[in-house]
């Protein structure tokens, strides 16, 4: 109501004195009463007190109403999320061996689908779809558990709607654009406008009001997003975009494909993998321009282009991270534990960061010393040194054991006085006294004994010894989830 308040000293509302019983209106023989003139105000004064209540009560049901229409027209919007690739070919493996890409952990307490959903409650879209399919089970139950209608309006949802089988389609989703298709009978519940299609694995804050606004500003059929901080020409695994001084798709191509020229005044920035999509452009061109694509990036997105359809191009320029390899995993992650975090803030009031309430009591922490980390709930850290670490939730760690610049990303199951039930030849859950651990990512539920030394001290920058338990990549040292690792081990 600030548009309120800068009326106020300009409007000066009439004082009205009140007299006593005894003066009112003597009457004299019988005739018209005798009235003080002080009794009422000069009619000017009505006449300004009138205009004033008529000003401010329009004023009041213009904002209302503009708020109303403001709600309505974010309401127009459903966001598409897809939360998984195939675990065969992502380059996050083996983290998703067991899990999909968007079900991550990530800061010790989020799963990196938060990030994305977040994103949407806190833009005001709030009809959300999360398509799933590869190793869906973690992350289908995360959604269903955290976003359960508790920070949603009255018509809002987080619905997930995972890969099935009928007998009109008797296969499993192809592809993103084979994936929507298939779900277009959902989706066409609701009378919206607009699709927002979205990556659900990437890490990063955007005010998707935006890149709407910028769509129908536009009068556009598409928008994409583009990396407006990445250098020309560069592919983050969404293809480029050639666009002109007005934002406008001129052509889209793959990093294999960069040697054909570009036009002049043109630039090639990097996709992130979002799209604006009209409602009925979408229906459209997956069931009338091209019912048997199966890629959306790589086949509708350059089949609108060919069309001639009006693509518009949206450049955002904050933090982005997309994922893209167990290097850049670790990097965001370790980006989380700076005291002066410009990248991902997860403490910011205005955007907050939604997940899953775990009811989980306090860290136990018994004589360790913790520099520079961020500890998930309910861990037991003994006697230990941790630096410069993300420890996720339910961490055991043993006495004097040494944790550097390492992911451990917690436990599934709460230890009972420091103790795992069903123990794997005798090593609980968790980092075994005496264990000297730094640059490595220990994944759920892994137990390492005592005494185990993970320092990669050979600088070995590939290596698969996943029959051992673990790999090496980009020089980092990944355990994977519910390996066992001897006492003594040296990796």
């Amino acid at each position: 109501m600030h548009i309120l308040s800068s009326y106020c000293h300009k409007i000066k509302i009439p004082h009205f004195s009140h007299k006593p019983a005894s003066r009112f209106c003597p009457v004299k023989n019988s005739q018209k009463p005798e009235c003080p003139n002080s009794l009422f105000p000069p009619a000017n004064q009505v006449t300004i007190f009138t205009s004033t209540f008529f000003f401010f009560f329009f004023l009041i049901s213009y904002l209302s109403m503009w708020e109303k229409i403001q709600e309505n027209v974010l309401q127009s919007v459903a966001a598409i999320v897809f939360g998984d690739g195939s675990s065969s070919h992502t380059k996050l493996y083996p983290l998703t061996k067991r899990r999909s890409e968007a079900a991550i952990p990530i800061a010790g307490n989020y799963r990196l689908i938060d990030a994305v959903v977040s994103n949407c409650i806190n833009s005001d879209i709030t009809k959300i779809y999360a398509l799933t399919q590869f190793n869906s089970t973690s992350l289908n139950s995360h959604i269903s558990r955290a976003y359960s209608g508790a920070r949603l309006p009255k018509e809002g949802f987080v619905e997930v709607i995972a890969a099935y089988q009928s007998p009109e389609d008797n296969g499993w989703f192809q592809g993103s654009a084979d994936a929507i298709r298939k779900c277009l009978w959902v989706l066409e519940e609701y009378p919206v406008t607009e699709y927002l299609v979205l990556p659900g694995h990437h890490l990063y804050k955007m005010d998707y009001q935006k890149i709407v606004d910028a769509h129908r500003r536009n009068e556009a059929d598409i928008t994409v997003s583009v990396f407006g901080r990445g250098e020309d020409g560069v592919d983050f695994g969404f293809g480029i975009f050639e666009i002109n001084a007005e934002n406008q798709v001129l052509e889209f191509r793959h990093n294999s494909d960069m040697n054909a020229t570009h036009k002049s005044k043109s630039v090639n920035l990097g996709s992130m993998g979002i799209y604006v999509i009209n409602r009925d452009v979408m229906i459209k061109l997956l069931t009338e321009y091209y019912p048997t694509v199966t890629d959306l990036k790589t086949q509708v997105i350059p089949g609108a282009i060919s069309l001639g359809m009006k693509i518009h191009a949206y450049q955002f320029d904050g933090y982005w991270e997309d994922m893209r390899s167990i290097e850049a995993y670790y990097r965001a992650s370790m980006e989380t534990i700076r005291r002066a975090n410009k990248a991902y803030n997860f403490f910011d009031r205005d955007c907050p960061l939604y997940t899953l309430p775990r009811h989980l009591p306090p860290t136990l922490v018994t004589d360790a010393v913790i520099i520079d980390s961020v500890i998930g709930d309910g861990c037991f850290l003994s006697k230990c040194r941790i630096k410069g670490t993300v420890i996720g939730m339910k961490t055991r760690i043993g006495d004097n054991a040494v944790i550097e610049d390492s992911i451990i990303m917690g436990s599934d199951t709460y230890p009972h006085n420091g103790v795992n039930e069903g123990e794997a030849n005798g090593i609980p859950i968790g980092i075994g006294e005496g264990s000297h651990i730094r640059k490595a990512i220990i994944d759920k539920n892994a137990r390492i004994g005592k005494n185990v030394t993970i320092l990669n001290k050979e600088n070995v920058q590939e290596g698969n010894m996943e029959e051992n338990g673990y790999i090496i990549s980009g020089g980092i040292v990944v355990v994977i989830r519910n390996a066992v690792i001897p006492d003594g081990t040296i990796l």
